[in-house]
C-alpha cells in the first residue's frame, strides 16, 4: 500500500483511495472519475509526482529527490499534461508558461494603437495537435530512465480525433509509460477507453466533513469575510463540491468581473431569481443575462433547481437550494408533474451536448420557455 505521506495535499475524503494504491504494481492506465470540484485533479498531480519520485525507499513522493524538485518546478521532462488552455493554470507552477502561451511580441497592430485588442478566448478542448505531439514523443525512452506519466484532464473534453489517438496508445502502451486519465462524467468516456483502464472512483465528502475542510481553507485567506450561512448556501448550490466552492468564493472575493467563475456565480444567481418566478419568468431576459456564462454551469443550475422541485413535489426537502425552500414549495404545488418530468428529460438531453451548444442563448431560451410551461395548464 502507498504510505500516506501526502495527506495534507490530498483531500481527507480521498485519502482511502490514496492508501489503496500500490506504486510498485501500478497499471499502465488508470481512469479517476467523480464529481467535478472534489479534488480529483490535485489527487492526480500528487499521484503523478509519486510515480516519478526516484527515492529508493520510504513513502513517495519523498519531496526531496531531484525528480520531485523538478516536478514541483513544472520542469520534469517525463511528465506530460494534456489539458485544455482553460485548465493549464492548474498545473504545478505554471507548467505551460512557455512561448506557446506567451508568443513573442510582434509589431503593433492597428488595434494596439487604437485600443486594447480583443482577448483571445482560451480553448476548452484538447487539440489533436497537442495529443499527437505527446503520443509521438512516447516512441523514445524516458529522459531519466524511469516512468513517464501522461495526465489527461478532463477526459470527456477530448475531441473524437484526439480520443482515437489516445486509444491507440492505450491498446499498445509504450514501456514504462503510465496514463492518468480524469473524467467528471464517466458516461461520456468512450467504452473502448474505459475498458483499457483501471477505474478509480473519487467519492464526494459528506456535508459535515466537506464544510469543515472548506472553512479551514477559508480561514487561511486574509480579508475574506463571509458568513457561515453564505458558505453553506453556496456549498449546497455547488452540489457539495468543496474545491468548486472554494474557487467560487475566491473569485467573488477578488471581484474579477472577467473571471469565468465570477461570471458563472453571477449568472447562476440571476437564473435562480428568474426561475423562482415560475410561470411569470421572463425567459427571454433570463437567457440574455446568462448567455455569457458557461453553458454547462447554467444547465447544472437548472437541473438542480428541477431536482429540488421534484423532491418538494413528492413531499421531500430541497437538497441544493434549501435557502429557497419556501419559493420551491409554492412552485412545486403549481407545477404539473408530467411537464416537470419532460423538462427534466430535456435537461438531461441538453447535458449530453453541453460542450458543443449550437448557440447558447437560443438553447437557454428553448429550455426556459419550456420551464415556464411547467406551471401552465
Amino acid at each position: 500500500m502507498l504510505q500516506n505521506s501526502s495527506a495534507k495535499k490530498i483531500a481527507p475524503w480521498l485519502e482511502p483511495v490514496w492508501d489503496s494504491i500500490n506504486l510498485t504494481a501500478f497499471p499502465n492506465a488508470v481512469l479517476i472519475h467523480g464529481q467535478s470540484g472534489i479534488g480529483k485533479f490535485e489527487f492526480s498531480i500528487e499521484l503523478a509526482k509519486g510515480l516519478l519520485c526516484e527515492a529508493s525507499s520510504g513513502a513517495k513522493p519523498c519531496n526531496q529527490c531531484e525528480a520531485c524538485r523538478w516536478f514541483d518546478s513544472g520542469n520534469h521532462p517525463d511528465f506530460i499534461a494534456l489539458v485544455p488552455e482553460t485548465h493549464r493554470k492548474l498545473l504545478p507552477h505554471g507548467d505551460f508558461n512557455s512561448e506557446v502561451d506567451s508568443p513573442k511580441k510582434s509589431k503593433p497592430s492597428q488595434t494596439d494603437n487604437e485600443g486594447d485588442a480583443p482577448e483571445k478566448k482560451e480553448k476548452k478542448s484538447i487539440s489533436i495537435e497537442d495529443a499527437r505531439s505527446a503520443i509521438e514523443g512516447l516512441t523514445i525512452g524516458s529522459h531519466r530512465g524511469g516512468n513517464r506519466v501522461i495526465l489527461v484532464y478532463p477526459l470527456e473534453m477530448l475531441r473524437a480525433d484526439s480520443a482515437n489517438t489516445l486509444l491507440k496508445s492505450l491498446e499498445e502502451p509504450p514501456k514504462n509509460t503510465i496514463f492518468i486519465l480524469l473524467a467528471d462524467r464517466l458516461d461520456r468516456v468512450l467504452p473502448t477507453i474505459r475498458s483499457r483502464c483501471r477505474l478509480l472512483s473519487a467519492p464526494r465528502p459528506d456535508r459535515a466533513n466537506g464544510l469543515h475542510w472548506l472553512r479551514s481553507k477559508l480561514n487561511t485567506i486574509s480579508d475574506l469575510k463571509i458568513s457561515d450561512s453564505d458558505v453553506e448556501s453556496i456549498y449546497d448550490e455547488q452540489g457539495g463540491a468543496p474545491y468548486a466552492v472554494l474557487d467560487s468564493l475566491i473569485a467573488r472575493h477578488n471581484k474579477d468581473e472577467k473571471d469565468e467563475l465570477t461570471i458563472a456565480i453571477q449568472a447562476s444567481r440571476y437564473l435562480l431569481q428568474a426561475m423562482s418566478q415560475g410561470s411569470r419568468i421572463n425567459w427571454l431576459d433570463a437567457a440574455d443575462k446568462t448567455q455569457k456564462a458557461r453553458y454547462s454551469v447554467m444547465l447544472a443550475t437548472m437541473q438542480r433547481w428541477a431536482s429540488d422541485l421534484q423532491s418538494s413535489k413528492q413531499m421531500g426537502s430541497p437538497r441544493y437550494y434549501p435557502k429557497h425552500e419556501d419559493a420551491i414549495r409554492v412552485l412545486a404545488q403549481q407545477a404539473r408533474l408530467p411537464k416537470l418530468l419532460r423538462f427534466w428529460r430535456s435537461l438531461i438531453q441538453a447535458r449530453r451536448h453541453e460542450n458543443h451548444p449550437l448557440a447558447t442563448r437560443i438553447q437557454l431560451e428553448v429550455l426556459l420557455s419550456q420551464y415556464q410551461q411547467v406551471f401552465e395548464d
